[in-house]
């Protein structure tokens, strides 16, 4: 009894996500005639431009830094502008000491596949940072663990939105 349960059970669930259109995501998808992401900055050494190198082939896509580049003649151009982080204050304590900020790391990049216009694009990316008085000796460790998971996070973002932008791009042909 509890067997032909159990089958039934996995079976209706096994329909229900077949049914409702669920499928896993795959890589993101770029054109044909794009061979490569080439990664530049306006800062030389950006930490964001070292995070979406490593994430580009993480996706398994072949990334490049712009100043590697100059043998490639089909690949998407990604470059960032000077990323933008800034500090709004959530709560304080009685006392009057912060005790809770929201961290908004703000980025803004420009997108050229061949061929083609550039794309100018802006998001944000947001997290809440507590600041215990209690707890100071790693405070400024913890925040840069906290942004640099932010980078990767506005990495990621990039990637998919590649995918996007490239039908939004050889669509308008």
């Amino acid at each position: 009894m509890s067997r032909l349960f159990l089958y039934t059970i996995s079976l209706l669930v096994t329909l229900t996500l077949a049914g409702c259109g669920f499928h896993l995501r795959s890589a993101p998808n770029l054109p044909d005639n794009v061979n490569a992401v080439i990664v530049d900055s306006a800062k030389t050494h950006a930490l964001l431009s070292r995070a979406l190198y490593k994430r580009v082939t993480v996706y398994g896509l072949n990334g490049v830094y712009a100043q590697d580049a100059t043998t490639l003649d089909n690949g998407v151009v990604v470059f960032l502008m000077p990323e933008k982080l800034e500090r709004r204050l959530l709560s304080v304590y009685p006392s009057g000491q912060v005790a809770e900020y929201e961290l908004i790391y703000t980025v803004r990049y420009k997108v050229q596949f061949p061929d083609q216009e550039a794309i100018l694009a802006t998001f944000d990316v947001i997290r809440d940072y507590q600041d215990d008085p209690d707890h100071v000796l790693a405070k400024s460790r913890e925040l840069d663990i906290v942004l640099d998971e932010m980078r990767n996070e506005a990495a990621d973002i990039i990637i998919r939105r590649l995918s996007s932008q490239a039908t939004m791009t050889y669509q308008g042909q």
